[in-house]
């Protein structure tokens, strides 16, 4: 049974970039910030001490299943 929300594509595309930028993260400020806050409060993405979004565990196992979903 599908229970997880639906993720708009602005939503993806931020989740994708999370996991291209790495241990970096995504600096504040950016166009994707009100996409970075909603992955935050669905625990898919945190902000750091130092400002900048990292995805979480929670956020890899989404980015599997929806971006990189097996054909």
């Amino acid at each position: 049974m599908w229970n997880e929300p639906y993720l708009e594509t602005c939503c993806r595309s931020a989740l994708h970039r999370l996991t291209l930028v790495g241990r970096h993260g995504r600096p504040p400020g950016l166009a994707d910030q009100p996409c970075l806050r909603r992955l935050e409060a669905m625990g898919l993405a945190e902000e750091r001490g130092d400002g900048r979004f990292a995805i979480t565990d929670a956020g890899r196992e989404r980015h599997a299943a929806l971006v990189l979903k097996a054909e």
